[in-house]
């Protein structure tokens, strides 16, 4: 298996150790933008046309209401993606 569906696996099954930089990884990889805000706050904003932004902080360990977000990402666009086959 690939480091990258072992990680879409690892944030799935609600890992307690996901960094940042990997939930970077893969909302950038589904076209998001991250955004940092300029007052110097830990928090980074990911905003994709026409879907909603998050907002996560760059704290380690990332808290699992913030890994449940992108799990649901996720599993939004495997949706659009079978949909569009």
């Amino acid at each position: 298996m690939s480091r990258w569906l072992k990680l879409l696996e690892r944030v799935c099954f609600l890992s307690n150790d996901i960094r940042f930089e990997e939930l970077k990884k893969i909302l950038e990889s589904y076209g998001y933008v991250m955004k940092g805000t300029s007052g110097g706050s830990s928090h980074f904003t990911f905003r994709k046309q026409g879907c909603a932004p998050i907002t996560i902080p760059k704290h380690e360990p990332i808290k699992k209401t913030y890994i449940i977000m992108v799990k649901e990402i996720i599993e939004s666009e495997e949706a659009n993606d079978n949909e569009n086959d």
